[in-house]
């Protein structure tokens, strides 16, 4: 389970469970978090991660989510500092310090093997990507093919998105695509590949597919893309065949009250009122 920041009432739910939590740090604090005093950095992790180590089962810390340029700056510096009070806990072997990153980040994405990162992010990724391949801690990158399929719907198949194409879509030297969501993942690695984090490995923080608030935001679509995403992961890519690709579907519940596009509040699987949109089947 992904939680975007600290809640009180959810970490007490989760106790007990053995369910692997990924805990945010939101955008808000990571200024803060940052800075020359260590105290807020310990705060988070002892508050939240020590105090609770025996009951709940934490995987990773992701500090920031999406974070905008002009806070891409306090990235690794929160990061360094959340670094040092896991270790200061000795935690490092079990609980990993990353952020989450996206496609907007992301430059030449096609063919996937020509992606970079962008000249303005580029200060910043890299060293990010440095301490990541240090650290042994993996990329947490969302990916969503109903965004790149919204906004190129002139170049790119439906079928493709939804991993329902008879065959490959797209050739890539010797690599074959037949679904986006490959293409996109893909294009991340690539980009991490050429300022040399070859050893990272990327974790999909995100991934779904809106039910409502568009032509193509459908719980028809929706529940394929869901459902061929799940059996999809078990394997790699054309890139990284040997998988599987460790995925966090976004999201549990619609965020009704969201600001923004329709859509971005019909995600869920389930309604606000706790009532499924749609079946998906796990195994």
């Amino acid at each position: 389970m992904r939680l975007y920041e600290p809640d009180r009432t959810t970490l007490q739910a989760l106790k007990g469970s053995n369910i692997e939590v990924m805990l945010g740090v939101p955008n808000r604090d990571l200024q803060r978090i940052a800075g020359n005093d260590l105290t807020p950095a310990y705060d988070f992790v002892y508050g939240n991660v020590v105090d609770n180590r025996a009951t709940i089962n934490f995987k990773y810390i992701v500090v920031g989510n999406e974070v905008s340029l002009q806070d891409f700056q306090y990235v690794l510096p929160a990061m360094r500092n959340i670094q040092r009070a896991v270790e200061a806990a000795g935690l490092q072997n079990q609980v990993k310090v990353t952020t989450a990153t996206y496609s907007g980040v992301l430059g030449n994405t096609y063919p996937p093997s020509n992606s970079v990162f962008r000249a303005e992010f580029l200060q910043y990724m890299r060293p990010i990507i440095g301490f990541l391949a240090e650290k042994g801690s993996p990329l947490c990158a969302n990916i969503y093919p109903y965004f790149s399929y919204h906004d190129n719907q002139n170049v790119i198949r439906l079928d493709y998105a939804l991993f329902t194409a008879p065959g490959t879509v797209v050739t890539d030297g010797q690599l074959r695509y037949q679904n986006l969501f490959d293409a996109l993942l893909d294009s991340v690695y690539a980009a991490v590949e050429k300022v040399g984090g070859s050893s990272v490995r990327i974790v999909v923080s995100e991934s779904g597919w809106p039910s409502a608030g568009d032509p193509i935001a459908t719980t028809a679509n929706a529940r394929t893309y869901l459902s061929r995403l799940i059996q999809h992961v078990k394997g790699g890519t054309p890139r990284r065949p040997s998988g599987p690709i460790e995925t966090y579907i976004f999201a549990m519940f619609d965020e009704n009250t969201k600001p923004g596009a329709e859509t971005e509040r019909h995600f869920g699987l389930f309604s606000p009122q706790k009532q499924p949109k749609h079946q998906i089947i796990f195994t």
